[in-house]
C-alpha cells in the first residue's frame, strides 16, 4: 500500500464489468451483479484500482459479499483494508452486524474479527439473498462480527 488511505467508490454502469470480471476471475459469485448495483463497491489505492466488495444492507444487518483483491497486490494488506472500509462504509448506513459466506477465506475472516456462526441463526432478511439462498454452496462457512 502507497500509505494514503484506501478509497471506496461505488460501482457504477462503466465499473461494474471490473467488478464482474474480478468476481468470476476468482470463482466468486458474479450472477447477481447488474441486479444489485448499489451494493457494489470498488477498492482504491490513489487512482489504481485493487479490488471490490459487496455491501448488502438490510436494516441493521448487512451482508459483507463478494470480497476480492487484484493479484498483482494479494499479500499487501488491501484486502483488510478494503474489509476495513467496508465495515466502516456499513456502520455508516447504521449496520450493526455483518455476516457472510466463505468457502475458503474463514482464516482471513478470523483475523479481521469474524466468528463462525450456524447458518440457521442469521436473520430471515439476510437468509433470503440470492448469495446466501442460491449462490453459495450449502457447505460455505457461515461468519459474523458485530461492528
Amino acid at each position: 500500500m502507497n500509505g494514503a488511505p484506501l478509497k471506496l467508490r461505488r460501482a457504477d454502469e462503466a465499473t461494474l464489468s471490473y467488478v464482474e470480471t474480478k468476481l468470476e476471475a476468482n470463482g466468486l459469485p458474479s450472477q447477481d451483479v447488474r441486479s444489485k448495483p448499489d451494493c457494489f463497491y470498488i477498492g482504491y489505492d490513489g487512482d489504481e484500482r485493487i479490488g471490490a466488495a459487496g455491501i448488502e444492507i438490510y436494516d441493521t444487518d448487512g451482508l459483507l459479499r463478494s470480497v476480492v483483491v487484484e493479484e498483482a497486490v494479494r499479500g499487501q494488506g488491501y484486502g483488510t483494508a478494503l474489509c476495513a472500509v467496508a465495515e466502516t462504509e456499513a456502520q455508516s448506513a447504521d449496520v450493526d452486524t455483518l455476516y457472510l459466506l466463505t468457502t475458503n477465506a474463514s482464516g482471513f475472516f478470523t483475523e479481521l474479527g469474524y466468528v463462525e456462526i450456524d447458518r440457521s441463526t442469521v436473520p430471515r432478511a439476510i437468509q433470503q439473498t440470492t448469495e446466501f439462498d442460491d449462490l453459495c454452496p450449502s457447505t460455505a462457512t457461515c461468519m459474523k462480527k458485530t461492528l
